[in-house]
């Protein structure tokens, strides 16, 4: 490589929440922090402080899911993409590849998930495999799939890999979940699997804040539920345990709004908190969803949690997950169908009963397993 820094182009695609955005991101650090030269092209809403510094950023013209339930696309101005839009976002796409000239591309999600926007990943792996010389072509997918997948997906997905990519980058730990177990046919692509860890922070500084429990809603886009029954819960349960509740910077203002009125004296109502993993080690207890990034947060403060699965839509992935979690006795789950203010105040008194083991066996420093598997195969 005569010195240069090997140049890697990584595209992420977020629809709903912040999870894929934050998770590429960490993994996008880790490897600048190895020596690499790293571009990713984000193609959702911009989010402050991502993809983070040492990163070039390349932000096309964003899309976002029309729905929970993935149904469709619309651009920031909430209306529907249209074929002109989708040829735009791809010339757009291509150019940026073109540029970057790398030596490893990392797509995330993709041919797993992230359907919606192939019009402009498949003109994306036959611009790689075009070029000279051929990048190596890297998907990166979490542990956990979502399961009730359309008939022909899998095999579908299996031709792509088959055809395209070098390698499967399973953000997980084979100890905790397989890949098999949420995909059927990962078999026939074994030769391809990479498994990393999973892509948990570094060991967070506790933050000057303290809170008891700290309430959080990922990207906040579908929050509003598990928020609205956890400051209820609050009231049920009194006491003196200080709350952080934090939105996510998606939740809809009005709700937010509502929220203001509803918070005093031992509750704290934030949008936002970067410093959300500092804030963990010291709390008694977290509720949360089940996304990737956040159970990565609390396994890596080791904080016993209390967590509500998103299965809006069909959605599986979070609802395995936390099940895996409760059974090693690392959570207590509280289904979304029956998340009520009493059901909540029980299931918080349950949860605050967990005693975290003294040890994980669960591998948790994915990020920089990736920049290492990555960077041997690179010649």
């Amino acid at each position: 490589m005569n010195g240069e820094k090997r140049r890697i182009f990584f595209y992420v695609q977020h629809l709903l929440g912040i999870g894929h955005l934050a998770r590429a991101s960490r993994i996008a650090g880790a490897m600048v922090e190895a020596g690499f030269a790293v571009t990713m092209v984000t193609g959702g809403a911009p989010v402050k402080g991502f993809p983070g510094p040492g990163i070039e950023h390349v932000q096309l013209p964003p899309v976002l899911s029309a729905d929970g339930g993935f149904s469709g696309l619309v651009d920031d101005k909430g209306q529907p993409v249209d074929a002109a839009f989708e040829a735009a976002r791809a010339r757009l796409l291509i150019a940026a590849f073109e540029a970057v000239r790398p030596d490893a591309v990392i797509i995330e999600a993709f041919p797993f998930g992230r359907r919606q926007v192939r019009f402009e990943l498949l003109p994306l792996l036959d611009a790689v495999a075009a070029a000279h010389p051929r990048p190596l072509l890297f998907t990166s997918i979490r542990d956990i799939l979502q399961e009730n997948r359309k008939p022909g997906r899998d095999r579908e997905t299996v031709d792509l890999v088959q055809a395209h990519f070098d390698g499967v980058l399973v953000h997980g730990d084979p100890h905790f979940v397989r890949l098999e177990e949420t995909f059927p046919l990962a078999r026939e692509i074994a030769d391809k699997i990479l498994y990393t860890g999973l892509v948990a922070p570094p060991e967070p500084e506790p933050s000057e804040d303290r809170f008891d429990i700290v309430v959080s809603a990922g990207g906040g886009a579908v929050g509003g539920k598990l928020i609205s029954a956890a400051l209820e819960a609050s009231l049920l349960l009194g006491g003196d345990d200080r709350w952080c509740v934090i939105s996510g910077p998606n939740l809809p203002e009005a709700e937010f709004q509502q929220f203001q009125a509803k918070t005093e004296g031992r509750v704290a109502l934030y949008r936002f908190r970067p410093d959300f993993p500092s804030l963990l080690p010291q709390a008694r207890l977290s509720i949360s969803q089940a996304g990737y990034n956040t159970v990565c947060d609390l396994l890596r403060a080791r904080c016993p949690s209390l967590l509500i699965p998103f299965a809006a839509g069909g959605e599986t992935e979070q609802s395995l997950r936390a099940e895996k979690l409760e059974a090693a006795g690392l959570a207590r789950v509280l289904k979304e169908d029956g998340l009520t203010a009493e059901a909540m105040a029980e299931a918080i008194t349950a949860a605050r009963a967990l005693q975290f083991p003294p040890s994980l066996s669960v591998s948790l420093d994915g990020a920089a397993e990736t920049a290492r598997l990555v960077g041997e195969r690179i010649s």
